[in-house]
């Protein structure tokens, strides 16, 4: 949503309030350490990142945040919550630090603080029998997806679109398109494979990427000791193979980005 310029400083004096309270309120990483537990938060419901199998909550990036937490010497406790709520949670200190493929952009990094990438990827574009791969072929279509992701705002951005329809959920985007109520679906690449690999029948195929993006965990603005200690402990568990072994699993290939 576009700001008119008369309410622009207004709203950035709001947002450097918010920052400098969420700053105040969050824990420090010796608050932190001294409980012996991190709060993390994601969603739940962005397979293969974050997802439930039955009431257990896993994934790449909840194995990757367990594994960093454990470096850090710490528990950890889950919340999962709506994608939308999640980077808003840190500033009322209702979790610690949030790990759910939230794609670095100068917007989000306004209001929060992020870690260093734990994996790169990007925006494809997928249609029925892929008729339509690149954002050319967006020109007067109906796209779908998620509600808050760096997705919509992407789509958006491609001239021509007919229209974007945004749902809560990255499967309900996708079902969208598997049922014909729009022409493409926009997602992650790696969320794509996954859900195309599980729904052969629907008949989707893969396009070309859309935009490109770094993928890291956050933490509440201005709490750059815990976003510091996050780091070390990546950096750490890249060096010894933890990472490796995590990126394979899941995707049959290692997925840092590439420095």
């Amino acid at each position: 949503m576009k700001t008119v310029p008369l309410l622009k400083s207004a709203a950035l004096a709001v947002a450097a309030t918010l920052a400098f309270v969420s700053a105040a309120q969050a824990r420090t990483v010796e608050a932190i350490k001294k409980d012996g537990k991190i709060v993390i938060a994601t969603e739940g419901q962005f397979a293969p990142f974050n997802f439930y199998q039955g009431k257990q909550l896993t994934g790449f990036e909840v194995e990757v945040a367990e594994a960093i937490a454990a470096r850090m010497g710490l528990k950890v406790e889950w919340k999962a919550m709506g994608f939308d709520a999640l980077l808003a949670g840190l500033k009322g200190d209702r979790w610690d630090m949030v790990i759910a493929s939230h794609g670095i952009t100068e917007e989000r990094a306004k209001a929060v603080t992020f870690a260093d990438p734990h994996y790169c990827t990007g925006g494809v574009v997928v249609s029925k029998g892929g008729a339509l791969k690149s954002a050319a072929d967006l020109k007067d279509k109906v796209v779908s997806v998620q509600t808050g992701t760096t997705y919509l705002e992407n789509v958006k951005k491609v001239a021509g679109v007919k229209q974007v329809k945004n749902f809560p959920q990255d499967t309900d985007a996708r079902a969208a398109l598997a049922s014909g109520r729009v022409d493409a679906w926009v997602s992650d690449k790696f969320v794509a494979l996954e859900a195309l690999g599980k729904n052969p029948g629907d008949g989707l195929k893969i396009g070309d990427f859309l935009f490109v993006e770094r993928i890291a965990s956050a933490v509440a603005k201005g709490n750059t000791g815990l976003a510091g200690e996050i780091n070390k402990a990546l950096a750490a568990i890249q060096a010894d193979g933890s990472y490796a072994r995590i990126s394979e699993k899941y995707f049959k290939q290692d997925i840092r980005c590439a420095k």
